[in-house]
Parts: structure tokens; C-alpha cells; sequence
């Protein structure tokens, strides 16, 4: 049980640790409740270098960058509004993780859901025709082939010797 304990816990705590440095004891604001505002403030905002990382989680230097900046305005007085107002206005709305839907970017919003209806379509029109054909293939023989086979049936039937 502890062997099974420690390989469960070793993963978790090497991932919780890594996450943990990416925020530098240096950068940390000195009023936790400021500390607390900043790190809800910067899990909200992608690290332009990593893109898939909010600045909180990133180790690279443009996150930590970032970091310093929002902590700089949260202890100038700024709001969480203002802060990131602040950032979008300087890098675009690409900053935030989750982006306000808008004329700009409805594309971003919508996209996902055009991709999912064009591959139910996609799907629902290939499953139809495959039903087509397989409904075409067990329709009745026509009048030749229906002869074709009486005449191959017959032929077969006639050499065989009969059975006594």
C-alpha cells in the first residue's frame, strides 16, 4: 500500500511543485489579499509565448514579465477591470483566456460550434449514402438475370445423376 502511495504521489507532487515555481518569491506581493487578487488575476491571463498557459502557470520570461506588470497595478490602486482593460488595450484581447464575445471575436466563439455542425452534417450525409447503397443492393432481380439464373439452375439440376 505505501509503495502504491508513493509512485500516486510522486507524479502529483512533481507537477504541483513545478506549477508552484512558475510564481517567483520575489515577485509576490507583500498583503496577501493583494497576493490572492493577483493570482486569480494572472489565471486569467495566457502567456503569449506559451499560448495554452495562463501567466500564472508559465515559467517563460515574458509570463513572469506579466506577472510583475499586474502585480505592479493591482499595488498602484487599479482594479481587476482596469488591469485587464490595461492589458488588452497594450496586447489584444488574445491576453485573456477567455476572450469577450464581441464583433471582433465571434469568429473565435463561434468557430468551434461551425466545425461541430459541419462534421455532424459530414456524417450524417455519409451514414445516408452508405444506407442508399446498401437499400440498392437488395432490391429484387431484373426479368434477364431472373432467366440467367432459372437457365443456370436448370443446367446445373440436368447433369447431376439422379440420387436412388
Amino acid at each position: 500500500m505505501k509503495l502504491v502511495l508513493r509512485w500516486f504521489l510522486l507524479p502529483v507532487l512533481i507537477f504541483t511543485s513545478a506549477v508552484a515555481l512558475a510564481v517567483e518569491p520575489d515577485e509576490m506581493l507583500p498583503d496577501p489579499a493583494l497576493e490572492a487578487r493577483a493570482r486569480a488575476l494572472s489565471a486569467e491571463l495566457r502567456c503569449l509565448v506559451c499560448q495554452n498557459q495562463s501567466i500564472d502557470d508559465s515559467n517563460a520570461p515574458l509570463a513572469r514579465d506579466l506577472r510583475i506588470l499586474v502585480r505592479e497595478r493591482i499595488a498602484a490602486g487599479d482594479t481587476d477591470e482596469e488591469v485587464k482593460r490595461f492589458l488588452v488595450e497594450r496586447y489584444g484581447a488574445f491576453v485573456l483566456l477567455k476572450p469577450p464575445v464581441n464583433t471582433r471575436t465571434i469568429l473565435l466563439w463561434l468557430a468551434p460550434l461551425m466545425v461541430f455542425l459541419g462534421a455532424a452534417l459530414f456524417l450524417f450525409r455519409y451514414l445516408r449514402s452508405i444506407r442508399r447503397v446498401s437499400v440498392d443492393t437488395t432490391q429484387g432481380l431484373t426479368k434477364e438475370e431472373e432467366e440467367k439464373l432459372r437457365a443456370l439452375l436448370a443446367e446445373e439440376t440436368s447433369q447431376k445423376p439422379a440420387e436412388n
